[in-house]
């Protein structure tokens, strides 16, 4: 190939082919800086925007999850407070219980305690029907029989059984000394019926406990996922701004060894004054 020549130029070929690889390079760290990605789509890695896909999915699920959660949380928080309300009611009926038991209580008095009694049974009914959350009321299975949400990305679901309403209500006030005694026996109404409220109290402790712990489980995944997607697909932006500002020389230099390249030409003429 001719060296002196003005149809072709060597020098000015490889000084633009350095320009576009410098150009290219530039491109690609201006693309990372302003994006803040190494990755940011299937163009810059295939491989690891595809697993950096499904990873911002299982991400999207825990988020859903624990939006599922939170509305969960809030049923039994609402279950939990009626029902702490009504094991507090419970006491101040034994109390009146206690006293219907006696049998030297003039008929004036039985019947104020009575009423005292039939009193406390409304509050206790007003607690349940009270302990409604958006529509659903873990104290009265004809309301909400059982809620079942997804507790993880993966659709997976935790089931929370309501209770029967009847169950946690004490029967009508008794009708004499002898009643309410047998109320307060073992395996009398009024123990019955603690026993059931007490029961409720402990599992419903134990699903609020257990959604706690997920949604707390579901936040800490997620950081780790964030993370690994971060390690993944991440622009290290420290060493993209040292990269920018030598590809910007090296543009700069290009740009000039073009030039020159282009007037060696021009030399040429000399040869022909």
């Amino acid at each position: 190939m001719a060296l002196n020549s003005v149809n072709t130029n060597i020098n000015a070929m490889v000084a633009l082919q350095a320009l576009n690889r410098t150009n290219d390079a530039l491109g690609v760290t201006q693309k990372r800086i302003s994006t803040g990605f190494r990755v940011a789509d299937a163009r810059d890695d295939g491989a690891a925007f595809a697993v950096a896909q499904t990873v911002r999915a299982d991400i999207a699920g825990l988020t859903s999850a624990n939006e599922q959660l939170g509305g969960v949380k809030g049923i039994l928080d609402t279950a939990l407070a009626g029902l702490t309300k009504v094991s507090e009611t419970m006491a101040e009926v034994r109390t009146v219980l206690v006293k219907l038991a006696d049998g030297n209580l003039s008929a004036d008095q039985r019947a104020q305690y009575e009423a005292q009694y039939t009193s406390l049974v409304d509050q206790i009914t007003n607690f349940i029907d009270d302990a409604t959350y958006n529509g659903g009321n873990l104290l009265d299975d004809t309301t909400t029989a059982s809620i079942v949400t997804t507790r993880n990305e993966n659709g997976d679901t935790y089931t929370i059984t309501g209770v029967t309403k009847a169950s946690l209500i004490v029967a009508a006030a008794p009708a004499d000394a002898a009643a309410a005694q047998a109320a307060l026996d073992a395996g009398g109404n009024f123990r019955t019926v603690e026993t059931a409220i007490n029961d409720a109290l402990n599992a419903f402790g134990a699903h609020s406990r257990y959604v706690d712990a997920q949604i707390t489980y579901n936040k800490e995944k997620i950081d780790s996922l964030q993370g690994g997607i971060g390690a993944l697909v991440d622009a290290d932006l420290a060493r993209e701004s040292a990269s920018l500002q030598a590809l910007q020389i090296r543009q700069q230099l290009g740009t000039q060894a073009l030039s020159i390249a282009n007037q060696s030409p021009q030399t040429l003429l000399s040869l022909f004054r």
